[in-house]
């Protein structure tokens, strides 16, 4: 049994260094924050101007389903406070693809074409050795097919 538990408690540390972890807390935590900065703006901003086509704050606005809305009867649906959730989504949104999203991926295109570009010129640069190679090999056999014609060679004797 002990043997056991100290397997799980090394697999639990393992999973916990794992550099994805550690990377999606941070993200967690950032995105936290975000999501503060984003409220705010949204709240402080984005209500009051779309409020200020009508007659109150957008996250007042509201409809009766059934009978008048007063505390204790009828149904009210609070619908300016989705609105107003919907607006932050897609702000949060926006902000994400615009500032990280897109540049990564431009980022990520351009070091594509790159390394393209790199290992194009290494497979030039290794077929252009092996054809120097090859003629090297080519001039040594011929030269050894040859041999030397002069008095001394065997072949004249």
């Amino acid at each position: 049994m002990s043997e056991d538990k100290t397997g799980v408690l090394a697999g639990f540390k393992a999973f916990l260094m794992r550099g994805n972890v550690i990377d999606l807390a941070v993200a967690v935590v950032i995105g936290a924050a975000f999501t503060n900065i984003v409220n705010s703006v949204v709240k402080g901003v984005i209500n009051p101007l779309v409020g200020a086509f009508g007659t109150k704050a957008l996250e007042s606005y509201s409809s009766c389903l059934k009978g008048p809305c007063t505390s204790d009867s009828g149904i009210q649906i609070l619908w300016g406070g989705v609105l107003s959730a919907v607006l932050g989504f897609l702000i949060t949104a926006a902000v994400v693809y615009f500032l990280m999203v897109l540049p990564m991926a431009k980022f990520l295109a351009r070091r594509a074409a790159h390394d393209k570009v790199v290992e194009s010129v290494h497979e030039t640069m290794e077929i252009s050795e092996l054809e120097v190679l090859k003629e090297i090999r080519d001039v040594l056999i011929a030269q050894r097919d040859s041999g030397p014609t002069g008095p001394t060679s065997p072949a004249n004797s």
